[in-house]
């Protein structure tokens, strides 16, 4: 059986439910000047920068 295919996570998800369905630690998403990336902040707007 082949192993099942990741969708990509959609643009308008925000940081924090991206985190939360990840399972992984608030904080994982940093900026480029290694602060956290705020939780309400968008994907799309994330993958710009």
């Amino acid at each position: 059986m082949a192993a099942k295919a990741r969708r990509k996570i959609r643009s308008d998800a925000t940081v924090g439910t991206v985190e939360k369905k990840l399972g992984v630690p608030a904080g994982t998403f940093r900026n480029a000047d290694g602060r956290d990336t705020r939780s309400d902040k968008k994907l799309k707007n994330v993958r710009d920068e």
